[in-house]
């Protein structure tokens, strides 16, 4: 481990009394080493990951870390703070501050070693030793491993007797628990956590086994291990991986930090659900198929449609902030200025301050610049998702070259997806380190870029376009009963998970139209935003109309869900759903179809993205637009006091089971 920490990187007398100061002081010292090649692109990285939840941790320790491409090697810096300096633990401030600093593709060997640093800073004789220590070079070596404490390890062994001895006595095996640890970067929470679950059980005399899915890969928890639990916990803040393999047990779900500090209620909270029969419900969707040998490369298969649907979804999510300022500007272009308004001259060329012409012209022609943005960001980001900074450059080149041989959104699609698989095919092979610092921005960015525009252009791009122009002409020439079945199925996704995954890919499809809209493309739009306000504007008056049906906290639910409706918040009735998913998510479902279909056969149309009531003005065909919503919303109502009036308990059931789960816990739990 030498590699990772000299005397030179530590400070034992930091000055510092903010957590970017002393991140900046710490990371100037690893500039000073040539371990980092970019100190303010560095520091950017490191307050994006503390963007994502704080560093501090009970006891006085701060961990500030993150992958970053202006890192060479990876690497350690540790600062000693005499005031102590806020990181965001929930004890105080932190006078023990490690910097840690892993490159982009950071190989799994120093990767395990900065985990095994993680899991030892859960230990208080070793920080106890951080504290006393003088001389920088002893401090690192510490920190290295070569002066481990003497008595932690027979400690622990103590422990593990005194368990196995208590047990033996009472003549019954010991409480089982697995569990997984997981966090965003997987460097330093992920261990941290695993350890303190490990020490809170063997202090209650449970056993606990923990699985880290961290960067350094994860090896899967033996099937029978799981088996013999009595229980699970999950300590993550990122996706469990292969969840199905713990269906049938209880369940405690938290975030990583929880499990660093706060072990033993988790331990205690998985032995009451434990006594009352209480089992987690995770679907056979959950399940994955893949094969699998425990080395995590099996379960990076299993997950490939998770991990798809997350590069997508990444995309989307950053194109969308495109699509809602260029497509409420032209939206309102239209509005002052007429459609024929985008036929107009530049303004640059010709602009009258007095003529509304002039600014409705100038109002569509930004929301253009704006929509000029929306294949190559889309494709951009969804490389990103898939291989980080890198793939910006290949993935918004890949974006620009699809809209150059006219491939549109679909384009723009697999221009992401190969920029980021090339990117990532990269950083898979072995470089010498004194290239590791250029290969990100330099190396990458030229090969990849030139690969994907060679595939864009000469191989999947002219394919691609006939298709989307296919699809184009699909759209235009919806009528009748294609147009009322699209309605039906846009609805019905929009409502089924109310901002989930399905919800996500009907209002994605909707709004990738409207980078080349057409009549067809705007008409789906406007089918999906009628079909999106329906949910929580039936459970608003479902409240209202049917007051003893619900409970007060879901009656005071429903007051909000007016506004939240009426703005296309179809989150709005989650509340609901999660109380009485059988009763409630099949009405929405139904008053959503009626409506997306209602919006088809109207031939409603919308240019703006989102915005619910505030843009009917600005829709095609309004009245009849807003009929759709109501009807929809009306069938919605009806089913819903309907079911739930057939079975009165419903309401106190649902408030009584939700109030048996702890603050913490995220999933659903039936005995």
């Amino acid at each position: 481990m030498s590699e990772l920490i000299t005397a030179e990187l530590v400070d034992l007398d930091l000055s510092a009394t903010t957590k970017d100061a002393a991140a900046r002081s710490l990371a100037e010292r690893m500039v000073a080493a040539h371990r980092v090649t970019d100190l303010d692109g560095f520091l950017a990285d490191v307050a994006a990951r503390e963007a994502q939840m704080p560093t501090g941790l009970d006891g006085g320790i701060g961990i500030p870390h993150c992958r970053s491409e202006h890192v060479n090697a990876p690497t350690l810096a540790f600062g000693r703070s005499a005031a102590g300096i806020d990181f965001g633990a929930a004890d105080g401030p932190a006078d023990l501050i490690f910097l840690i600093a892993a490159p982009a593709g950071a190989d799994d060997d120093h990767l395990t070693i900065l985990s095994g640093l993680a899991r030892r800073l859960m230990d208080p004789e070793f920080t106890a030793a951080l504290r006393a220590g003088t001389d920088p070079a002893a401090v690192a070596a510490l920190i290295r491993g070569e002066e481990p404490a003497e008595e932690h390890a027979p400690e622990e062994e103590r422990a593990e007797d005194t368990e196995s001895e208590t047990a033996e006595a009472t003549g019954s095996a010991p409480f089982r628990i697995v569990a997984v640890t997981s966090c965003p970067t997987g460097i330093a929470h992920t261990y941290m956590a695993a350890e303190s679950l490990a020490a809170a059980g063997r202090a209650e005399g449970v056993e606990v086994t923990v699985e880290t899915q961290g960067s350094a890969g994860f090896k899967k928890l033996d099937a029978g291990v799981i088996a013999a639990a009595d229980a699970v916990i999950w300590a993550h803040d990122v996706e469990v991986r292969e969840k199905a393999r713990f269906r049938g047990k209880p369940l405690v779900d938290v975030g990583v930090k929880a499990g660093i500090n706060r072990p033993a209620e988790l331990i205690a909270e998985a032995r009451r659900k434990a006594e009352r029969g209480e089992v987690a419900a995770v679907s056979e969707a959950d399940d994955d198929r893949g094969s699998g040998d425990g080395d995590g490369s099996g379960a990076d298969h299993a997950h490939f449609g998770v991990r798809l649907r997350t590069y997508l979804m990444s995309g989307v999510s950053y194109m969308v902030p495109f699509v809602a300022a260029g497509g409420l500007l032209i939206a309102l272009s239209f509005a002052i200025g007429g459609y024929e308004i985008a036929s107009a001259k530049s303004v640059a060329d010709h602009f009258v301050w007095g003529e509304a012409d002039s600014w409705a012209a100038l109002l569509n022609q930004i929301g253009s610049a704006a929509f000029a943005f929306l294949v190559p960001v889309l494709a951009g980001y969804i490389a990103y998702g898939m291989a980080d900074r890198p793939a910006l450059v290949p993935g918004f080149v890949g974006g620009s070259i699809a809209l150059t041989v006219n491939a549109g959104f679909l384009g723009g699609l697999v221009a992401g997806l190969l920029a980021g698989a090339v990117v990532m095919a990269i950083q898979r092979v072995p470089v010498h380190a004194t290239l590791r610092g250029i290969m990100p921005v330099l190396v990458i960015p030229l090969i990849a870029s030139a690969v994907v525009g060679f595939l864009m252009f000469i191989v999947v791009g002219k394919p691609i376009a006939s298709l989307q122009n296919a699809l184009t002409d699909w759209l235009n020439g919806l009528s009748g009963s294609n147009a009322v079945i699209l309605g039906v199925v846009l609805g019905l996704m929009m409502c089924f998970d109310m901002g989930g995954p399905l919800n996500k890919v009907a209002y994605a499809f909707a709004v990738g139209g409207l980078a080349d809209p057409t009549d067809g493309s705007l008409k789906v739009m406007a089918a999906v935003m009628a079909a999106g306000m329906v949910p929580p504007l039936a459970m608003a008056l479902a409240t209202t109309v049917r007051k003893k049906l619900f409970t007060k906290t879901e009656r005071e639910n429903g007051r909000a869900a007016w506004v939240l409706g009426a703005s296309f918040i179809t989150e709005g009735a989650i509340p609901f759903a999660a109380a009485d998913p059988l009763r409630v998510i099949p009405s929405v479902m139904a008053g959503g179809a009626v409506t997306g279909a209602l919006s088809m056969v109207f031939g409603a149309t919308l240019r703006a993205p989102h915005g619910g009531v505030f843009v009917v003005p600005l829709i095609g065909e309004p009245f009849l637009y807003l009929l759709a919503i109501a009807a929809g919303t009306l069938v919605a109502t009806a089913l819903v006091v309907l079911l739930k009036g057939a079975r009165r308990a419903a309401p106190d059931a649902a408030g009584e089971a939700g109030a048996t789960g702890s603050d913490d816990s995220r999933v659903t739990v039936a005995a």
